[in-house]
């Protein structure tokens, strides 16, 4: 058997602001225990039998950041792929792209294991029964969904209804997907015994997921098919990478799996099982992951607290102090504060969509960026004037490329820079600098073997990160 855990990560997790952003979503949060989601996700599905490859599914401006993550934790070097989507379009196109692909590789009886990136899952020996159980069905031609059994009578989740004579070995028949229900809802399914959370987890045969494809979303299938005829395949760090067409991916029908085969199927079944699963899907979920103290708070970082219960607070760099305050949500960052009541928490995605609105930064960017060379951190945003600590990891290389509206200042902290300024290339060591004039071409370059870090001050009449025009690029994205 030829097991591909297929990760989707394509999700921003606005409700985890100001912690999950665009360009920095859900899937990298790092958690208590200093892994995060999608490491965690990908050390679960390295941990199972019989996997050929790890497949994932990003955004293109993720690649060599998911990359970094999963070298970090790769130590037996288990091959891997990643499908790059120029833009999210649901999890159907990336649920069949990932099987069309697996299947020229793999052939039709190959088993694929759709996960999502930003998941927990706390009970793994639990989870790799289910899994095996699951790979059971599935190599019969079902499509298997894993239910997992309600705890409480939750109206956040969509559930799975089994049907009362549908036992097909370790699993059941699926009678139908039911939407996010209301309170008094919930608990009908709770006492009824055969309703289960849909929790996103899905195990096919390559052939039988792409047959259910063709007879149920065909415009799906047909769409996803023309734009992988026009998309590139090359290498990253290694390792398979398909780039799909911008053009032809923008025609395929945004729909998730759930809407466009699973409910529409009748061969699906759901494997019943207790995995410590949660989605994570909100603050007061994070917060269920630090232990309370005597008072009911829970404290992520240097907290102070006095009169103050029930409360949640995660801070990184600076003692936060609660006096006198009850149930809420406290998220610090650098650059942005969240504090919300706990019964709004599904109501800070609505911060995000007013900041992108508004055109604020932060709505996509933390004072620290990644970069596929390294970082770069925002100290000062002044008028007129930007202050950055940038950071390139030994042998990297920023692009070659020119400003229109701004100059800039490099002073070497620490290591040793090959600068290209205009018609010159020089050698930058420690406590050295130059100047680069607004329209010159330029590119720096660590050619060490540890970290260059510099300080560069911009000055200009604009200082927008759009204000780049790149020549030569390493990672793809040149613009001329």
């Amino acid at each position: 058997m030829q097991l591909i855990p297929v990760i989707l990560s394509g999700g921003v997790g606005s409700r985890l602001w100001p912690v999950s952003r665009e360009a920095h979503p859900k899937p990298f949060m790092t958690l208590p225990d200093g892994q995060n989601l999608i490491q965690k996700t990908f050390l679960r599905a390295a941990g199972l039998e019989g996997v050929a490859e790890i497949l994932t599914v990003t955004n293109r401006e993720l690649l060599f950041k998911t990359e970094d993550e999963y070298r970090a934790i790769n130590d037996v070097g288990l091959p891997q792929g990643y499908i790059l989507e120029p833009f999210g379009r649901n999890t159907a196109a990336a649920v069949a792209a990932a099987a069309l692909q697996l299947r020229e590789i793999y052939g039709p009886k190959a088993l694929m294991l759709v996960l999502a990136a930003d998941h927990l899952i706390s009970k793994e020996v639990a989870f790799r029964d289910a899994v095996a159980k699951a790979t059971q069905l599935a190599s019969s031609g079902w499509l298997v969904t894993f239910g997992i059994k309600p705890r409480y009578p939750e109206t956040g989740f969509g559930y799975i209804e089994a049907a009362a004579d549908g036992v097909l070995g370790d699993g059941l028949k699926v009678e139908r997907f039911v939407e996010k229900p209301d309170f008094e809802t919930a608990q009908g399914y709770i006492a009824a015994g055969n309703y289960y959370w849909n929790a996103g987890i899905f195990c096919f045969q390559v052939g039988s997921v792409i047959a259910e494809f063709e007879q149920h979303a065909p415009d799906v299938l047909k769409a996803v098919e023309q734009t992988l005829e026009s998309s590139r395949c090359s290498t990253s760090s290694g390792y398979s990478c398909l780039a799909l067409d911008v053009e032809s991916f923008a025609k395929v029908p945004d729909i998730s799996i759930d809407y466009a085969l699973m409910e529409r199927s009748r061969r699906v079944a759901t494997i019943p099982c207790d995995i410590g699963w949660s989605d994570i899907g909100s603050w007061n979920a994070v917060s269920e992951l630090t232990s309370p103290d005597e008072s009911g708070n829970r404290f992520d970082g240097e907290v102070m607290a006095y009169g103050a219960k029930n409360n949640f607070v995660t801070t990184e760099n600076r003692l936060a102090a609660l006096v006198g305050v009850e149930n809420l949500l406290v998220v610090d960052t650098p650059d942005a504060l969240l504090i919300a009541h706990k019964d709004h928490a599904q109501d800070v995605k609505h911060v995000v969509t007013r900041l992108k609105a508004e055109g604020h930064a932060v709505h996509r960017l933390h004072r620290t960026v990644h970069r596929p060379w390294g970082t770069y951190t925002t100290l000062e945003d002044g008028d007129r004037f930007k202050i950055k600590r940038i950071v390139v990891k030994p042998k990297a290389s920023l692009s070659l490329q020119m400003h229109h509206h701004r100059s800039e200042h490099w002073i070497v902290v620490s290591g040793m820079a090959v600068v290209v300024n205009d018609e010159q290339e020089l050698m930058l060591n420690t406590n050295e600098s130059t100047f680069i004039r607004a329209g010159h071409k330029h590119r720096l370059r660590n050619p060490g073997v540890i970290d260059l870090v510099l300080i560069e001050v911009q000055s200009g009449e604009y200082l927008g990160e759009d204000d780049i025009v790149r020549f030569e690029d390493n990672y793809g994205r040149c613009d001329v």
